[in-house]
């Protein structure tokens, strides 16, 4: 089942609860569940910061105090 498919059952069956507290508690629970913000990014926004990664653990890195050199 797809990720629509998945929304679209789980609405059919919230819309067939009675019970106002278990309804109040899905929705503490909704509002509470927050997102990872990696699978909010882009691919490409993931490449560049997966890039970057590699390049600090191969010990490419440029000093903070550089790079405030370099732009100023």
């Amino acid at each position: 089942m797809d990720t629509e498919a998945s929304k679209i059952a789980l609405v059919k069956m919230i819309l067939n609860i009675e019970n106002d507290t278990f309804i109040q508690r899905i929705a503490k629970f909704i509002k509470k569940e927050k997102a990872d913000f990696w699978n909010e990014l882009s691919s490409k926004e993931q490449k560049e910061i997966l890039l970057g990664l590699e390049q600090l653990n191969s010990g490419e890195r440029v000093l903070y105090d550089d790079v405030l050199k370099k732009i100023s």
